[in-house]
C-alpha cells in the first residue's frame, strides 16, 4: 500500500467528513452518478485527486462499485437494493 500512496504523490489524505459526504451523496441520488456528476453535485468542493481517492476507498471496501462510468452503492444499507429484494417473487 506505501508503495501505491508513493507512487500517486497523495498532498493530503481525506477527512472523516469529507468521505461521509461522498457517502452520503452516492446514497442519496435518485439515479446512478457518473464521477463528474457526483464530484459537481458535493455542497463543498473538494479536490478532485482526494475525491478519486475516496472512491478508490470506498470501491476496495466493497461499498461502492462502477457499472460502465455509473457508480452504484452496493453496501448492505442500500434502499433501493432493499426495496426490489422485498418486491422479489420467492422461488
Amino acid at each position: 500500500m506505501v508503495k501505491t500512496i508513493k507512487k500517486l504523490n497523495i498532498l493530503h489524505f481525506p477527512k472523516l467528513d469529507s468521505i461521509l459526504r461522498v457517502e452520503e451523496a452516492i446514497q442519496n441520488s435518485k439515479d446512478y452518478l457518473t464521477r463528474m456528476e457526483l464530484w459537481k453535485s458535493l455542497p463543498k468542493q473538494m479536490q478532485y485527486q482526494t475525491f478519486k481517492l475516496i472512491l478508490d476507498y470506498l470501491e476496495k471496501s466493497n461499498k461502492i462499485m462502477f457499472e460502465g462510468d455509473k457508480i452504484i452503492w452496493i453496501f448492505t444499507n442500500n434502499k433501493k437494493l432493499n426495496e426490489l429484494i422485498s418486491g422479489a417473487i420467492s422461488v
